[in-house]
């Protein structure tokens, strides 16, 4: 069964572009290390009547949105081998400016899930 990364990120609406520069980068290269997908999606329909809404549990202020996004790998053991390559390429060092980055990075969710089912 394969193993997914995934991230759940409150995103300021006038950093929707910025972002998706910044993860068109990043997924070509976690797919040139061996990912098998890389999706970033962004929140459409965001009702969620009786629920958890997922701008609740990111917890959203006014002018952001959700991104929802994940990696799918092999194994957790895969998982392991290529995120270690991603984070030592010099191109992910670059782009990551702890100065000014597009989100509250400590308010990004992120795990690593096991796959229950998959059809």
């Amino acid at each position: 069964m394969n193993y997914i990364d995934g991230f759940v990120i409150p995103l300021p609406v006038d950093k929707i572009e910025e972002y998706r520069r910044q993860a068109e980068a990043a997924g070509k290269i976690w797919m040139e290390h061996g990912a098998l997908n890389y999706r970033e999606c962004i929140a459409d329909d965001m009702r969620a009547e009786g629920l958890t809404s997922f701008p609740e549990l990111a917890r959203t202020d006014e002018g952001e949105t959700v991104i929802f996004s994940y990696i799918v790998f092999r194994s957790r053991e895969h998982r392991d081998e290529v995120n270690a390559k991603v984070m030592a390429d010099p191109r992910i060092q670059d782009m990551c400016n702890p100065e000014a980055p597009p989100f509250d990075v400590k308010r990004m969710a992120y795990a690593g899930f096991r796959v229950l089912v998959d059809f």
